[in-house]
């Protein structure tokens, strides 16, 4: 029977400072022996932990999207419910707790509105009134919906306890970061913003990715003429310049689709466009990939032409290929606002992060409500995470790199 020595922790005589134990060599060659036989995702997964950014993007990123999955828990009200009587309503703090003669508790309220008039202006506008209470709850019911088109439910996250079951109407006034022009709570449509201009960065960014690895793919695998035709179609796409290409293709739109129809229209136009950078990249990889030795086998080996690209050439950029579309739906985001900016992308009553800034455009706007610029930031957390996400993916697809 064989006793394992551990390693004895002792003192400089000079310093008088504990000396750090020895490891024992078979631990270190166990550690090493680890590093050795871990897999090519488990040292991505490694060099992705280092980088803090990426991994704050990652968590920012999923969050977004479960607002994505869970819009309509997650909203207060629907996107269309209105109050007359509150336009240009500012922002009511969220009260958690609530002072009573037996001390504090958790009573969640907001505070209502009074009516002031502008000495100035000579218009009327809100204020928050701290003397008056309205009180709101987690996990209330409110205005009926059905969750991804399925399930019946009418629970919220957040809301007044009283509630209208009118979609289109707002009873109680909890404007957590105020109302618009209509009386329309930026919360809420925000929330319902989200799911469409992530969704429409995803489907284009598919779209996109589905015709830069195919024609890439293609001019890089064949060559010849094939590939001076491709070459030559994305010289041309890319020498025009993107903003007007954009607006003058979503200018063509027709004015009577509907909004669903003026959706796809918008996220096939950014896909026509954006298709061409990786064009070029999965072109160059192919290009040298072709006469590599393990291609070469896998020809020899009788596998068809498009087994050997999507089994054995696509696999071993794959790592770039993740980082790339991370880095892309950023692009569709801001290109989705910018359109939808201008008038000429998405319409209401379609609710995404471009339709809610148009209410932003002039100053009058601005002055008198600044939180509609609210879904700008959205746009800018939204771009940041991604970017940091997709930044840390490139470093971690090189787990052998510095």
């Amino acid at each position: 029977m064989t006793t394992e020595v551990q390693p004895v922790s002792r003192e400089n005589k000079q310093t008088g400072r504990p000396i750090e134990p020895v490891q024992p060599e078979h631990a270190l060659q166990d550690s090493e022996s680890r590093v050795y036989v871990a897999s090519q995702y488990t040292l991505m997964w490694r060099k992705f932990r280092k980088h803090r950014l990426a991994m704050f993007g990652g968590i920012v990123t999923i969050a977004i999207y479960l607002v994505v999955i869970f819009a309509e828990f997650l909203a207060p009200f629907p996107s269309s419910a209105f109050s007359s009587q509150y336009t240009y309503a500012p922002p009511q703090p969220l009260h958690l707790f609530d002072e009573t003669p037996d001390g504090m508790r958790f009573a969640p309220y907001v505070n209502g509105y009074k009516v002031e008039i502008d000495p100035v202006a000579l218009r009327r506008t809100f204020v928050v009134d701290p003397e008056e209470k309205i009180p709101v709850s987690f996990f209330t019911r409110g205005t009926p919906y059905k969750m991804w088109w399925l399930f019946k439910s009418d629970i919220h996250l957040v809301g007044p306890i009283e509630y209208d079951a009118d979609p289109d109407r707002i009873k109680i006034p909890v404007y957590l970061l105020g109302a618009d022009r209509l009386g329309r709570d930026v919360l809420s449509r925000m929330i319902y913003g989200t799911r469409i201009s992530m969704t429409i960065g995803l489907v284009g960014v598919a779209l996109s990715f589905l015709l830069g690895i195919t024609l890439g793919g293609i001019s890089g695998y064949y060559g010849g003429g094939l590939d001076n035709i491709i070459q030559r179609a994305i010289e041309f796409l890319r020498s025009i310049p993107t903003i007007p290409l954009w607006m003058g293709l979503a200018a063509a739109l027709p004015s009577s689709w509907s909004p669903l129809q003026v959706f796809f229209g918008i996220t096939i136009i950014l896909s026509l466009i954006g298709w061409t950078g990786l064009a070029r990249v999965v072109r160059g990889r192919f290009l040298a990939l072709r006469t590599e030795d393990f291609v070469m086998s896998a020809r020899l080996d009788g596998n068809s032409e498009f087994r050997t690209i999507m089994v054995h050439m696509v696999p071993s950029f794959f790592s770039h290929i993740i980082a790339s579309l991370t880095l892309s739906i950023p692009g569709m985001i801001l290109a989705e606002t910018s359109l939808s900016f201008l008038g000429l992308g998405l319409r209401s009553p379609v609710v995404s992060w471009g339709v809610l800034l148009q209410e932003a455009q002039n100053i009058r706007s601005v002055a008198t409500a600044p939180w509609l610029l609210v879904p700008g930031l959205a746009v800018v957390v939204a771009v940041l995470a991604l970017n940091f996400l997709g930044d840390g993916l490139r470093d971690a697809a090189d787990p052998y790199g510095r």
